[in-house]
């Protein structure tokens, strides 16, 4: 054996043995019990980052434990490969999205293999792929059938310079999430959509039966997006009726405040700002502050803390129970797309309405009064008052309670034709069409007789065209000479194919159930599907928790429904990891600075300065690794120099998944030395070890009862809490145990052989490749991955003493230790005897004795 630890020699050794076995190879097995293990799949931008690593590291270390535990494990890898990113490139280089994407695939690929990643390659695939988009068409049209996609006009968000439709989320600060510089427009244009609202109900009731799987905050987000709301549907009259509208129609979840409102706030793009504005004063003052907003982030829009604006629109409404004369407002705050796109505003009980009036200088009317203190006063207020209370100035409901109020004021609008209760969704249908080339065609077709029709099943998939101009303004698809000209597949008529794609979440949206099919060519899922389904434990980043992760809920109830997937839900568990962080470097001359411009950079006690001109180098904040903060790590180097096994180590070690991992040099440093250790401790014993025999095993031994603690500790970090960060810690202690033993006999041979086998076993599901290295030369010819992970025997894990903390009135007094099996009265007996505790008792004889037995230790309270 080798003396010295070579990561570059061992791992692509092990790694070449892997895939000759085929040792990853996923096949269902009746009598084991399956485990589907995936992360959310990467964009194939070219380059792996520290994210990628630390997330992967974390879903490998899962399929090799549960595959150690004997379960039968999916372990799949993919790319979400459309996208505009590689549109741009087109654009910007002059490369084809095709070739641009599929160099990516090849170079991250080689990266994801060199880390060791436990993976099924065979089941590997791209979403640009025509026999992987071919079926989300097919299932589209079936949704076109069942009514879930259909066709209408929206006001949407878009980019000029990408000239495509962005998402909400992919508007930052008004601007594009790619052209920072690139103000977005609203824009009205026919879009496609699917009906995720029919499934509104079903999706906010699945979330309760994740309560104990998935993070609360992410089940908190997607509740919120839901939205589902109680509530009264209220109608205001217009003070002067328009030929095209005679009022406006509001939600409301507090319809008894309705006396309380004072004026109306309507969202600055809605089409009644503008009508009510026309040919009065304030029609320039409407446009205006419209274009204004329409180039604000909407999401920033609606939270609390943003500055509420508005303008006045020239018009009113009519209070339906008091008649008043309220002024409408177009503000920021209001959203077209959320309920009707108008909100009552009663500032005395909602805090947004409230700094609005406080800013305008409009009226606030209390008419919930808190039960007990003195009543509201409007010229006091410095905030509104959004509890329950009981109703005032309401008319025939003063003295109402308040949440009684709320259904006795809707009966009344009923009766009065003003109102109805009804429920309100925060959810709104998803917009599924973009006008770019990368993406897969939406398979329909335009015709001038039959209207919109699909395309034939038989033609499946629509092909996107190779000889596109990227230069085009607007989308290559509908600048295309020929590609757009079709028959009408039902009358035969010259027709329209339509140019728009999907957007790309559609194909993250299934991805994982073609997992367990990947390569049927003729069905969407196969049996196999229903065998796998649901991904048992899912990993991925936080930013994902609503859209992706709601998305993917809703296409699992439509593969459902349509009889491919027997589950509801896609991910029964769920593990939302931590960014990775570093510090952050600046020069006053050439500002951020790559780790590689910092002299001294990953030496501890040296000065930092810019390698360009000499200056001293400001250390920033530790922030999430970034290539515009200049504070990226590049994996291959550090993979390079110190092996894929270090950086896994380093990546689990550091820090619980799913907090931020702060980067450290000095930690990636020590994890190296971890390895190293345990190499040599192998290899200091190897021969030992070899020829020890195993019936000499004794039953009692120190170094067996450190292995048993250590094997009960790193299962249950493992296994059930997936803390691996304290498992790693547990074999670092038992690696110093181990490193001060040396063997005087066969018993102590013996001891050692199991404690260096179990050690290599424990280590193998973090540090596999060394793993491997280690139980070959410890003699055993099959491979560490295929091995059972090692059983603790409870009574060797057993601590042979049990500390006993003593106080005396609450206060440490004193220590002690005991059988582990001491009855209470033993341990109360022992504690009452201690010296220091019989001096600070000073012959008071003891009142109470409290016990607190715990695992490992008790607690005595002496109560005098």
């Amino acid at each position: 054996m080798d003396e010295r630890y070579d990561p570059q020699a061992i791992e692509p050794k092990w790694q070449k043995v892997w895939a000759e076995a085929d040792v990853f190879r996923a096949a269902p097995h009746a009598e084991k019990p399956k485990c589907y293990v995936l992360e959310m799949f990467p964009y194939p931008s070219g380059r792996l980052h520290m994210g990628h690593v630390r997330n992967y590291s974390i879903g490998d270390v899962i399929a090799r434990v549960r595959r150690m535990q004997g379960y039968s494990v999916l372990y799949p890898i993919g790319w979400d490969a459309f996208g505009l990113p590689a549109e741009n490139a087109a654009i910007k280089a002059g490369i084809h999205p095709r070739q641009f994407t599929y160099d990516n695939i090849a170079n991250m690929r080689r990266q994801l293999k060199r880390m060791g990643f436990s993976y099924d390659w065979a089941r590997e695939l791209a979403t640009c792929h025509p026999l992987y988009y071919k079926w989300e068409q097919k299932l589209f049209i079936e949704m076109f059938r069942r009514g879930l996609a259909y066709r209408k006009g929206a006001v949407v968000n878009w980019c000029p310079k990408c000239n495509t439709v962005l998402a909400n989320e992919q508007v930052v600060d008004g601007c594009c999430w790619r052209h920072e510089d690139t103000q977005v427009v609203q824009k009205e244009l026919t879009q496609w959509f699917l009906r995720i609202t029919a499934y509104g109900e079903e999706l906010l009731a699945g979330l309760d039966r994740l309560t104990d799987a998935w993070p609360e905050r992410v089940l908190t987000m997607q509740r919120n997006w839901i939205g589902k709301s109680q509530g009264a549907e209220i109608t205001f009259a217009l003070e002067q009726p328009l030929p095209e509208q005679a009022g406006i129609t509001v939600f409301t979840t507090r319809p008894d405040t309705l006396y309380g409102a004072t004026f109306m706030s309507i969202a600055a793009e809605h089409p009644l700002a503008q009508a009510l504005a026309r040919g009065t004063p304030h029609e320039a003052a409407v446009a205006a502050f419209a274009a204004h907003v329409a180039g604000e982030d909407k999401v920033k829009r609606a939270r609390d803390e943003y500055e509420k604006e508005g303008v006045f629109t020239g018009g009113y409404c009519l209070n339906p129970v008091t008649g008043r004369k309220m002024p409408i407002y177009a503000a920021n705050f209001v959203l077209a797309e959320y309920g009707t796109g108008a909100v009552m505003a009663v500032p005395a009980h909602d805090q947004r309405d409230f700094e609005f009036a406080r800013k305008y200088g409009l009226d606030i009317v209390p008419v919930i009064q808190p039960p007990p203190g003195p009543p509201l006063d409007p010229a006091t207020m410095t905030a509104a008052y959004v509890e329950p209370g009981v109703m005032t100035d309401s008319g025939p409901f003063d003295g109402t309670p308040s949440e009684e109020g709320k259904r006795k004021v809707t009966e009344y609008l009923a009766q009065g034709g003003y109102g109805k209760e009804t429920i309100s969704w925060r959810l709104r249908d998803w917009l599924v069409s973009r006008q770019r080339y990368w993406g897969a065609p939406i398979p329909m077709i335009h015709c001038p007789a039959c209207g919109i029709v699909p395309e034939k099943e038989e033609n499946l998939p629509v092909k996107l065209p190779d000889d596109v101009d990227f230069k085009v303004a607007g989308s290559p698809l509908a600048e295309h000479p020929t590609w757009a000209q079709v028959s009408c597949p039902q009358c035969g008529g010259a027709a329209r194919r339509d140019t728009d794609t999907f957007d790309t979440f559609v194909e993250s949206s299934w991805y994982f159930a073609r997992y367990c099919t990947p390569r049927d060519d003729e069905h969407m899922l196969g049996p196999e599907a229903k065998t796998w389904l649901p991904v048992d434990q899912y990993i991925g980043g936080i930013e994902h928790a609503v859209m992706h992760l709601l998305y993917a809920r809703f296409f699992t109830r439509v593969l459902r429904d349509a009889g491919l997937v027997d589950v509801d839900e896609p991910f029964a568990r769920l593990l939302t990891q931590g960014m990775v962080c570093k510090e952050t470097y600046r020069c006053p001359e050439h500002d951020w600075l790559y780790p590689e411009e910092v002299e001294g950079y990953g030496k501890a006690d040296a000065p930092k300065k810019c390698a360009r001109c000499g200056r001293d180098a400001v250390i920033g904040p530790v922030v999430k690794m970034s290539k515009s903060l200049k504070n990226v790590i590049d994996p291959d180097a550090l993979v390079a120099r110190y092996g894929a096994d270090t950086m896994r180590v380093f990546m689990l070690f550091t820090s619980p998944p799913e907090n931020n991992l702060e980067w450290s040099d000095a930690g990636v440093e020590g994890a190296s030395r971890f390895l190293g250790r345990l190499y040599r401790l192998v290899a200091q014993h190897v021969e030992t070890v070899k020829s020890s025999r195993r019936e000499k095993l004794p039953a009692v031994h120190p170094i067996r009862r450190a292995v048993h603690k250590t094997l009960q500790r790193v299962t249950q970090d493992t296994f059930d809490r997936f803390h691996f960060n304290t498992a790693i810690a547990g074999i670092m202690e038992l690696l110093n145990t181990l490193g001060g033993f040396t063997p005087q006999g066969e018993e102590d041979a013996a001891a050692l052989r199991e404690a260096v086998e179990t050690a290599v076993l424990m280590v193998a599901p973090f540090a596999p490749h060394l793993a491997e290295e280690l139980w070959e030369a410890l003699g055993n010819r099959e491979l560490v991955a295929v091995q059972p992970w090692p059983s603790f025997d409870p009574e060797l894990a057993r601590d042979e003493k049990m500390v006993v903390v003593v106080q005396v009135n609450g206060k440490l007094r004193g220590q002690i230790e005991v059988a582990p099996d001491a009855s209470e009265d033993e341990v109360k007996a022992a504690a009452l005897a201690e010296p220091n505790v019989v001096k600070h008792m000073a012959g008071k004889a003891a009142r109470k004795v409290v016990f607190v037995r715990k695992p490992n230790s008790c607690l005595v309270n002496v109560v005098v």
